[in-house]
């Protein structure tokens, strides 16, 4: 067992406004110190008894300029050895919202050096496994979620298709023990890092995020990412089971400064409390006279109940924002760290028997010690065997049979009734092969046996609905291209008549810079910002997706273009080439190096030879015992190259980590893109079709329901170029009538297929 008080370290949130006046003193021999000096307001009078000096104690204070590799080293590293070593751990950051816990804890999803606590821990856990091959170890990944004191499993794979309403809650059970279960909370194995990596990063995109008045993406709920490790020695029914909670608390809003309102209001309330009766606990805990600690108060407290004085290691960050507006909210959480350092864990090792192992062992020596007093008394049973031994019986002969090896032994024991049941299994299988070889060379010898039937209706049926369906969407593509188009054409009429009336003086580049400015509200541009496809030099567009039609493939491909995560997505991509160019660089050097380390050991063990021959033609033994100076250099060299080797494997290792967080990276962008878009087209969508509800529907289909639009005249404009790759520049109305002509053309292709198929 193991005492020792809950772990407290503060981090500062980097800041470019205006900060309060704060100092940070790690130097000190019994911790650290962070600082704050509130100066007096003048305001209130010569007598003001109010404090000027906030000083507070941690183990390590993080200042501003600290990077997430220091925070993983001193904070995460110790708790993370001891759950490898069967002790329990949990990491929690508490914070007012804005102060940067998920950054900590998560970690920033553009850059490789920004990974959070829990890809680093995961990472650093796997390596461990790998290098202690004595044990054998287990890994399962728990993601919960508590929204507005609900438990939600940010895991099941039906929170994208269900609202979060409908979704199973996770509930609370405990035991006579007063052990803590959770029902309908799934736990997923993972096998290595980068199964791991995915469930957190299908977890970080089921999360409840909204844009605050203090945050663009807060998190509006407490998550808690376990990691459940079992390490077993090979042979053994002992084994360590500990669990490593990762927790993200959602911020403290102040709701008289935040002015927040409707839903946000309703959650902030749900946090608010929530931490209030974290804050109770803590304070029940840190008092030696209180018999009751109220953890059954909210669903956080019921699930760290073993964190929060139990039997766990436990470690706190406080992330405080230094700005002078949250002053009062930094301070506040100091406080709060100071009590929990007041509160004690016993954490004890986690090791038991494992039950199944135990009793599997003791009934393999009880059917051991039946089969061997059988044998020495001669006694046979008569009783009928059951379904259980039949079907087992049934699953060895397949095995006995299936097996290439010819000294392969079926093992069945002194058991007469099962060695017959076996016997009549293998007469079975034999006379049911002999029959089916006599039905086969009968069917060959009767070619009237086989009939053909063709059934083409069903699928010409299908495939003239589809066929229809795709018409009808491209009918509604063209009715909002061409709404668009005539816009556009109007407003480059206008621009032309302006150009028209410009002095001739003027360049042809001022000329230009007076087109107008279209697109969409969130994005302003201009043609001349959009490369044409002239002189007939088409542009290599991506790998269609076939789930998107034509129109909205070429909306989504220009929609990416303009995206304000296009850079972001770019110099990963970039990144993530570098990195396995050098990755392959490294791994031909291997190669190499492993070939240098051969060739020198097949000359060292010549070398050897010859010196252990020359000893016996020259009966001279001290020949043997000399150092030769040529085989101590070869030794020298294979060293060399073994620690060139060694340090070559860590490099490679550590560029495969960095290579799969980045394809995590790239993956999360292009989630975060898909959704964006699909917004963004529903939104012109509905607004294309009270346009036209407001107008009385297009002609001839006023009950058809219209496909969401194509994207803005800029881009419509570089899709026009796009798709039209003439040797002849086009523009204006030849450019207009084009673009009508081509999805004219492509409707016109779909009715000859369908009267084909009618």
């Amino acid at each position: 067992m193991v005492k020792q008080t809950i772990q407290i370290f503060s981090r500062i949130k980097p800041s470019k406004k205006t900060t309060a006046v704060y100092s940070v003193d790690n130097d000190e021999p019994t911790g650290a110190f962070l600082e704050f000096l509130v100066p007096r307001d003048q305001a209130e009078g010569f007598v003001n008894n109010k404090r000027e000096c906030y000083k507070f104690r941690f183990l390590k204070v993080f200042d501003q300029a600290v990077k997430q590799e220091e925070i993983f080293t001193h904070i995460a590293k110790p708790v993370a050895d001891s759950v490898l070593a069967g002790y329990n751990g949990t990491i929690f950051a508490y914070g007012q919202t804005g102060s940067g816990k998920t950054f900590t804890i998560t970690g920033g999803a553009e850059r490789y050096s920004d990974r959070g606590i829990i890809p680093r821990t995961l990472s650093y856990l796997f390596q461990r496994f790998s290098q202690d091959s004595s044990m054998i170890y287990t890994t399962h990944i728990s993601y919960l979620e508590i929204y507005n004191e609900m438990g939600y499993d940010l895991l099941d794979s039906r929170h994208e298709a269900s609202r979060l309403e409908d979704l199973p809650k996770v509930l609370i059970m405990e035991d006579p023990d007063q052990n803590i279960h959770l029902r309908n909370l799934s736990l997923q194995q993972s096998a290595n890092e980068e199964e791991a990596l995915n469930l957190l990063f299908l977890g970080d995109t089921n999360r409840m995020i909204a844009e605050t008045p203090m945050n663009q993406a807060s998190t509006r709920s407490h998550c808690i990412f376990t990691v459940h490790v079992c390490r077993r020695e090979p042979g053994s029914a002992t084994l360590r089971r500990s669990k490593l909670h990762l927790v993200d608390l959602a911020g403290s809003d102040r709701v008289s400064k935040t002015g927040l309102t409707g839903q946000l209001l309703t959650e902030a309330k749900y946090i608010n409390l929530s931490l209030h009766y974290l804050e109770q606990v803590i304070i029940a805990l840190s008092e030696k006279s209180r018999s009751h600690i109220p953890y059954r108060n909210s669903m956080l407290t019921s699930v760290l109940r073993d964190s929060l004085g139990g039997n766990c290691m436990t470690t706190m960050i406080a992330t405080i924002a230094v700005d002078k507006r949250n002053l009062d909210e930094s301070i506040s959480t100091c406080r709060f760290a100071q009590r929990v350092a007041l509160i004690k864990n016993e954490a004890m090792l986690n090791e038991e028997l494992d039950p199944a192992l135990l009793i599997a062992r003791l009934k393999r020596e009880i059917q051991s010690l039946k089969e061997e007093l059988a044998m020495l008394t001669g006694e046979q049973r008569d009783e009928q065997l059951t379904g259980e031994e039949i079907q087992r019986l049934e699953v060895l002969v397949k095995a006995f049979l299936e097996d290439p090896d010819p000294d392969v032994t079926l093992s069945m024991g002194p058991d007469m009734r099962k060695i017959q049941h076996c016997f009549s299994l293998l007469k079975i299988m034999i006379m049911g092969k002999q029959s089916a070889g006599n039905r086969h060379s009968d069917g060959e010898a009767s070619p009237g046996n086989t009939v053909a039937v063709i059934q083409n209706s069903p699928c010409s049926a299908a495939e003239m609905t589809k066929l229809k369906e795709m018409m009808t969407q491209r009918d509604n593509e063209i009715s909002i291209l061409v709404k668009m188009l005539k816009r556009e054409k109007k407003r480059f009429q206008d621009t032309g008549d302006q150009l028209a009336n410009t002095p001739n003086g003027q360049s042809p580049a001022s000329q230009s810079a007076l087109r107008p400015a279209a697109g969409p509200p969130s994005r302003e541009g201009s043609l001349d910002s959009i490369p044409a496809n002239h002189g007939g030099q088409a542009i290599q567009m991506k790998k269609r997706d076939p789930q998107l039609s034509m129109g909205k493939q070429e909306a989504f491909e220009t929609f990416m273009r303009d995206h304000e995560d296009r850079v972001t997505v770019e110099h990963n991509r970039e990144l993530l080439k570098q990195r396995s160019a050098e990755a392959r660089r490294i791994g031909e050097k291997l190669s190499e190096a492993k070939n240098r380390i051969n060739e020198l050991k097949k000359q060292l063990a010549l070398q050897r030879r010859q010196r252990a021959a020359l000893s016996v033609t020259e009966n001279c033994p001290e020949v043997e015992a000399e150092v030769d100076p040529v085989e101590e250099n070869l030794c020298k060299h294979i060293e060399q190259e073994k620690k060139f080797y060694k340090s070559s494997i860590g490099v490679l290792k550590a560029l495969r980590t960095e290579i799969e967080h980045l394809q995590l990276l790239l993956e999360r962008a292009k989630v975060k893109l898909q959704r964006d878009f699909h917004k963004w087209w529903g939104l012109e969508a509905s607004s294309v079709q009270e346009s036209e509800a407001t107008a009385g529907g297009p002609a001839g289909s006023p009950h058809r329901t219209l496909q969401p639009p194509l994207p803005s005249p800029p881009a419509l404009w570089a899709l026009s170029t796009t798709k039209l790759s003439s040797s002849i520049p086009l523009t204006g109305d030849q450019q207009t009538d084009a673009d009508i002509l081509a999805f004219v053309q492509a409707r016109q292709n779909l009715l000859n297929r369908t009267g084909q198929l009618q």
